[in-house]
Order: C-alpha cells, then structure tokens, then sequence
C-alpha cells in the first residue's frame, strides 16, 4: 500500500500562525521530517508514536542534503505511511517544496501541499510594518538574499529599484552590506528606509531601523542574530509608529509552563494573548487504573456516599468516564454533597452539570481537608477518587472527624514525561527561559525527571500553591507563589515579575529608528 506525503508550512514560529489545516494534517502524521526552522510550540504538536527526522536545514547548514531528503518522502511514503514534510514558513517560497515533489510526482506517490504563513509578512507585521501602504508603495517583492558561496548575485538590482516597491530579502543576513550596496548603485536613494527584522513573532524579536546606506554600520554596532529579514520601503519609517507586538505586557519574554500531556494548557494561552513566547513541556502524562475493581465496588454502594471530593480536573474526568461505562449517570449522585479543590475541579464538574457544594477558600488538599471537616457533624462516609500519589493533608484532616469513613480509591496513576525535540535543559543552562510556571507539585517532579543534571538555581520557578513551591524549593529553585491558587493569579504574578526584572527590555526590542 502506497502513502502520502503532505508538504506543509509551519508559519514563522508563534504557533496561532500555525494553520488549522496544518495543525490537523500534522495530528494524523506517522512520519514528520522537520526543519531546524520550525518553531519548538509547532515542534511539541507531533504526535508521540510519529517517526521524526530532524534534517535541520537552515541557510547554508544542512543536516542531511536536499537529495537525501528527497529521498527519505519517498522511501516512507513508499512504506504506506503517511508522512509530514514540516517546513518553516511556506513550502514553496524559498522552501524547495518544488524539488521535494518531483521525485514524488515521478514515482507517483500522491501528494498535498499546505500553505504556510510566510515569514516575509509575519515578521514585518510583528514588526509594526505594513509591507503595503497606499501613500508608499504599490507592490511587494520577495527576493532570496542567499547566493552561492564566491559567485556575485543573480539579482538585477536595477530592475527592482525601478519598481518603487517595498522589498523583503530572506536569507540575506550575511550578504546585508552586498545587498545594500547593490541597490544604491542601481540608483536607489541614500536615505530609503531599511530594517533588518530578527527572530520575528519569537521573545527573541528585535528590529533595527536606518537607510540603505546605514543599515550595515547599525547592525556591525548593535548586532543581529539570524533568522532575520531585510525589509527595504518607505513602509519601514512606519514601524516606530505602528509597532504593537512589543507593547504587549509579557512580550520579550520566554516561559516553560509544565503540564499533564493530555491536557489543552489554559495557561500557555494566557500567557500567549499576554505576548510571551511560551515553551509546553508535557511534563507528566495520566493514566486510569484499567480493571478498576476498588472504584467498581465503590459504584455499587454510591448511594450510601455523604460526600464525593475531587482533588484535580484529571480526577473529575476519569470518574465519569469509568461512570459511564459502569452504566450509570449523575442521577447516581443525587444523594451526595460534592466537593472540589478548586477552580478547575468545579469547571470540570459543570461539565456533567454538578455545581460543586464546597471549595476551599485556599486551594489546597490541607486547606480542603479542613474545609470538609468543619461540614461533618461525625460518622459520615466520604469517597475521594484521585491520583494513586494523592497528598496525604486531606485525609490527616478528615481522620480528625468521629468515625468517618473515609474510601480514598485510587482512579489513574501519574507518569513523568521526557521528550526528544526540544533540550529544555540547555534551554535553562543558557539563560533563554525566563521563567518555568508550575501548576502541581506533580509537574514539578516530572519536570525534575525530564531535565536530569540540570543545575536547578538557574530555574526561576512562578508555583501556583504552597505545596507546588515546597517541591520547586526542596530542588533548589528560585521561587515565587501566586496570591491565590488559580490560573489568573500565576498569571498576573508571571507579569509582574517580567515587568519588575525587565525581562522584556533585556535588549530583545533594541531598536534604532532613523
């Protein structure tokens, strides 16, 4: 049986530029060949059982050659798999997915193209810079600033000075000073704007501003780091004016928020609309117990349950999961009072309609515990499903309460999580994450596991309750704690602390505006 091959763009490297489409290819993928250009969010979007092959192109630095690359699409699509071609940008500007698909289309393997958003507009519009604009412009040129090692530019300067266009070079980061002195030869005027764009819709963007005849000094002065573009157009002298990426509170900075790798991070897109760049690390994955025969025995006396209490989302889930295929509803639980530890419990509740009865004013198994015990009056019994590592504060609590009965059931095990693609340890050992966010003391400990040897001082640690810093601070984190145990809380501490220890004005949005 023959496979398919999908050439898709991953856009710049933000991941709400990632196309739906793409995203939903790249869900189904068996085989993702990828680019050293593809950004670490789109990366951790990978399935985990898919094959992946890092071929690592940039700019004149490739880990394996086109034709070898060629090759690998073919011989695993030939294998009746279907394969991802994971491009930065878009496929077929400046992608080389025309080549990748003429060995494909020879052999008759059946193919799609999925377009990306290409970084000659992203990045100029992070940058505040409309790449047309009515009163300067009437066309757009997109031109590779990369040549041949020793042989002049296959450009006609002249050609494109004559369009009064603005101009977008990729590629070009190394032959800037050619680049410039090709178009004032060709007549361009000395004072045209000019930007040199780095590392765009990143934390790590930074935009310089000058003419073509400065542009090269302001970079040799301020220096650059590639990927970046060149932009050329009147359009430039817009940025100061139009720039708004780098206003946003948390932009310029880089957080790794740890989660359970089933879950959809609410916090990571909190912290995205902010402007952070933001790093997930699937640090813990969650597993019901199969063949549950504790919870079984448990179901069939549910009525006799003055009390149900979830400790986590994951809890709340499972339960009515092995509910349902136990044959029953909510109804079941009409006779017992519910409890949550929190916010996220209760929404998870609201899901199946429950409206939880009781939630601690602090969201914590200690504080939840004594929360439960000023309610019982003695003799009560209590069921709580939770994780089979589940803090033990809450049943010190309940023990305190006459002759409760207390079914604490064990309904999924917690498993630490290590992934290949991103080396989050030299992330942290170079200073590039700001700070890590931690909503568990679980996520604390599998990120412990992931990044073993990791000198963890160097981890700034934003922790979401008493019990999460206790873990972060027993391994020798800096640490803060939020105000209040929920998501909202973590976030406004995360933006102080960036706007108190300028971490978005670290040089990342150094500019220079002619």
């Amino acid at each position: 049986m023959t496979g398919k091959v999908w050439l898709v763009g991953a856009g710049p490297s933000d991941p709400g530029l990632f196309t739906l489409k793409g995203r939903a290819v790249l869900e189904q993928a068996q085989v993702v060949v990828y680019d050293a250009l593809v950004g670490q969010a789109v990366l951790n979007m990978i399935p985990e059982k898919a094959e992946r092959i890092n071929v690592g192109k940039r700019a004149s630095n490739h880990l394996m050659p086109q034709e070898e690359i060629n090759q690998v699409l073919l011989d695993k699509a030939m294998e009746g798999k279907r394969v991802v071609r994971l491009k930065g940008g878009d496929p077929f500007l400046f992608g080389r997915g025309g080549e990748e698909l003429e060995l494909l289309s020879r052999h008759q393997i059946p193919y799609e193209v999925v377009p990306g958003v290409t970084s000659a507009l992203a990045v100029p519009a992070y940058n505040g810079i409309p790449v047309t604009h009515r009163d300067f412009c009437s066309s757009l040129h997109i031109v590779t600033g990369h040549k041949k090692k020793g042989e002049p530019y296959n450009i006609d300067f002249e050609a494109l000075v004559r369009t009064k266009g603005t101009l977008v070079f990729l590629m070009g980061v190394s032959a800037l000073g050619e680049i410039c002195q090709g178009l004032l030869a060709a007549g361009m005027q000395p004072d045209m704007p000019a930007a040199i764009l780095q590392k765009g819709t990143t934390a790590d963007q930074k935009r310089i501003v000058a003419t073509v005849s400065t542009l090269s000094e302001e970079v040799k002065r301020q220096g650059i780091e590639t990927p970046a573009i060149i932009v050329v157009g009147w359009v430039c002298s817009l940025a100061g004016e139009f720039a708004w990426y780098e206003k946003l509170p948390l932009s310029g900075c880089r957080i790794l928020v740890t989660r359970p790798k089933e879950l959809i991070s609410q916090m990571a897109q909190k912290l995205r609309e902010k402007g952070a760049e933001v790093l997930e690390l699937p640090a813990i994955r969650t597993e019901a117990i199969a063949d549950n025969m504790a919870l079984k025995e448990c179901f069939l006396r549910i009525g006799s349950y003055d009390w149900i209490v979830f400790t986590s989302p994951t809890g709340v889930r499972i339960f009515f999961e092995e509910m349902d295929q136990a044959g029953m509803d909510v109804r079941s639980l009409a006779h017992a009072r519910i409890a949550a530890i929190g916010t996220g419990s209760a929404k998870a509740l609201k899901k199946h309609g429950i409206v939880a009865d009781l939630i601690p004013p602090v969201y914590e198994g200690g504080a939840l515990g004594e929360a439960l015990r000023n309610e019982c009056l003695g003799g009560e019994r209590i069921l709580i499903p939770r994780a089979s590592i589940g803090n033990q504060e809450l049943i010190e609590e309940l023990k305190k309460v006459d002759s409760v009965v207390i079914d604490d059931i064990a309904t999924y095990h917690t498993y630490y999580e290590s992934q290949t693609l991103i080396d989050e340890r030299a992330e942290f050992e170079s200073g590039k994450v700001d700070y890590a966010v931690f909503t568990s003391a679980s996520t604390v400990r599998g990120f412990a596991e992931a990044v073993k040897g990791l000198d963890f001082s160097k981890v700034r640690a934003v922790c979401i309750g008493r019990q999460t810093k206790a873990a972060a601070d027993a391994l020798g984190m800096q640490t803060w704690m939020a105000e209040k145990a929920t998501m909202d809380s973590v976030l406004k501490k995360v933006e102080q602390l960036c706007l108190e220890h300028g971490a978005a004005a670290s040089g990342r949005h150094e500019t220079e505006e002619f």
